[in-house]
């Protein structure tokens, strides 16, 4: 199959003009002009063909130097910039939602909509709707129930007075910058990608967030829970000069190899405990083991002054770097 390259997403993004529903246009796959066939000359004899499907090289592990962080700066300036807040049961939502799943597709994931219901409340001061909201769900085909896998996620929901780039569009750019790494590249073990809706609180308790990672949580099967080997939560990972890297408790063996994959992939870091406050935490209280990256604090948190302007590249750099060297082989 083939998958068009990061060109197809920065030219979709960066072209003037937009669709009539006024979303940035997707990329499509270049049009394939087939090369004119050759004429044998009259003193040669056409020769069957040296390669065969059986000689095509495998992929090539992926590495922390793909990260490609141009597309998470369009994810940010996009989602935070065009959209704006974005409420996990609003309108607004939706639209993000259906841009990030047709990102997803370009570069040949298998994305999926898992739905759920979410309450209303009241979410940082202001009140929200109930309704129904969505995970966006992608693999490459090749998670299979009972084997082990591994799971990447971002909450791709706001509270209702943000834009949401740091809180959190940062994430989900560096989600999206994952995907085109891994699209033609190999992991040491299967991939899901999942963008979380409704993370953000509607309520003082722990049963007042997470609502779409805990909807996740409960859908997996008992050998999909068994077989997972990790989650990690992208959560504000677009501020600070230090990448946090946040267990729940102490020890945690899988902060520790996240550690590990900051140090193979040159990246300052800090190890933190007690971080419970994002969508890892949904794996780790139903026994599965989770890890959050990200959590700097900053000016503009749950306001309207969290727009594109507050991200510092080289941080969203240190997130994908962190991740890839992770999943690398």
């Amino acid at each position: 199959m083939v998958r068009p390259g990061v060109a197809g997403l920065l030219v979709a993004l960066l072209v003037a003009g937009c669709t009539e529903d006024g979303e940035a246009p997707v990329a499509e796959p270049p049009a394939q002009t087939p090369p004119a066939p050759s004429e044998p000359s009259a003193s040669t004899t056409p020769t069957a063909p040296t390669t065969s499907p059986e000689s095509t090289p495998p992929p090539r592990p992926v590495t922390p130097g793909d990260a490609r962080i141009r597309i998470a700066l369009l994810a940010v300036n996009h989602l935070a910039g065009v959209i704006g807040p974005r409420p996990g049961t609003s309108a607004a939502y939706f639209r993000g939602a259906g841009w990030v799943e047709r990102q997803l597709k370009i570069w040949g994931w298998e994305v999926r909509r898992h739905d759920f219901a979410t309450p209303a409340g009241v979410s940082w001061g202001v009140p929200v709707r109930g309704g129904r909201s969505v995970n966006v769900v992608a693999t490459r085909g090749d998670v299979r129930p009972g084997k082990p896998w591994l799971l990447v996620g971002a909450h791709l929901d706001t509270v209702p007075q943000a834009p949401g780039a740091e809180d959190n569009a940062s994430g989900i750019g560096v989600l999206l910058t994952v995907a085109e790494a891994l699209a033609e590249r190999r992991s040491r073990l299967p991939v899901m990608l999942v963008a979380f809706g409704s993370e953000e609180p509607r309520g003082p308790t722990d049963d007042d967030h997470h609502y779409g990672s805990r909807a996740f949580v409960a859908s997996l099967t008992p050998d999909q829970r068994g077989s997972l080997r990790g989650m990690v939560s992208m959560d504000r990972v677009g501020v600070g000069s230090t990448l946090p890297i946040g267990s729940t408790a102490q020890p945690s063996w899988l902060r520790a190899e996240l550690v590990r994959a900051a140090e193979r992939a040159d990246v300052d870091h800090v190890a933190e405990t007690g971080q419970r406050s994002s969508d890892h935490w949904s794996f780790v209280r139903e026994g599965m083991a989770g890890v959050r990256l990200g959590s700097t604090p900053y000016a503009g948190y749950h306001s309207p002054g969290d727009v594109p302007s507050v991200i510092d590249p080289a941080q969203l750099e240190r997130t994908a770097r962190t991740v890839l060297a992770w999943l690398a082989p």
